[in-house]
């Protein structure tokens, strides 16, 4: 599907936004239909604009899970407003609006979970940050206890959030609602998209980059790492601490 989007994109693209003409086929390799070739004109070295319009994209649970193993908190206590006004603070950007995406667990299954997330989403909402949850995929999971029993259980799992921020990076960059798009995500599955915004960026003849805010610490692993191909913003306990959320949600 991801391929398919990319094509009808670069399609719409070349043929609604740029400057295009015809060419006789003598001066092309190939000729598209009666001897002739679509051109697009591509602009020079795009500069990018004194004051940057930003929009952040949250991936909650990929964020929280970072958060949990750079600095040690056990829930999710970021207060997104805070974290983003201080990333672009620190990089002299304007946030124009922030946008969370999350995997919500089944009342029934996971009580407490579910009215955490109820809870703090609601509060997201009101304090105008655009929010987009979706519940929770089940399957039949099983594992092998010590005594050689098995034992079955029902496991949740996301879907379709990252599919839903790269299609949203790419929409609103079209409509030219930001300069950068600021993702708080450490999914790789997400490269594609950096590279699409450079894409998308020289064929609209628009700087449009795309950033990736992780946070590391001493204790950080193997997730030093943003999103391949975007500009990488690190975020250390100190800013952090400056941005969490004072309610528990549980």
């Amino acid at each position: 599907m991801s391929h398919r989007l990319i094509f009808l994109l670069h399609l719409w693209l070349y043929f609604s936004n740029l400057n295009t003409k015809l060419l006789p086929v003598r001066h092309a390799r190939k000729g598209l239909g009666r001897g002739y070739l679509f051109v697009a004109t591509l602009p020079a070295h795009l500069i990018g604009p004194a004051i940057r319009r930003v929009v952040a994209f949250v991936d909650g649970q990929n964020l929280y899970r970072s958060v949990k193993e750079s600095f040690g908190y056990h829930y999710p206590n970021y207060d997104l407003q805070k974290l983003s006004e201080a990333v672009c603070k620190s990089r002299g950007w304007n946030l124009i609006q922030v946008r969370f995406y999350t995997g919500v667990p089944d009342a029934t299954d996971d009580p407490r979970w579910n009215h955490f997330w109820v809870g703090k989403l609601a509060v997201m909402g009101k304090s105008g940050i655009e929010v987009f949850s979706r519940p929770l995929r089940y399957r039949n999971d099983s594992v092998v206890l010590p005594d050689g029993s098995r034992h079955t259980f029902l496991r949740g799992s996301e879907k379709g959030i990252d599919v839903r921020i790269a299609l949203d990076v790419i929409r609103l960059a079209i409509r030219n609602e930001y300069d950068m798009a600021l993702v708080f995500s450490q999914d790789q599955d997400l490269s594609e998209v950096a590279d699409e915004i450079r894409v998308i960026s020289t064929l609209l003849g628009r700087w449009i980059h795309m950033a990736c805010a992780f946070p590391v610490s001493p204790t950080t692993r193997n997730h030093r790492r943003g999103i391949n191909h975007s500009d990488w913003i690190q975020v250390d306990r100190k800013m952090y601490d400056a941005c969490i959320d004072p309610t528990d949600y549980r």
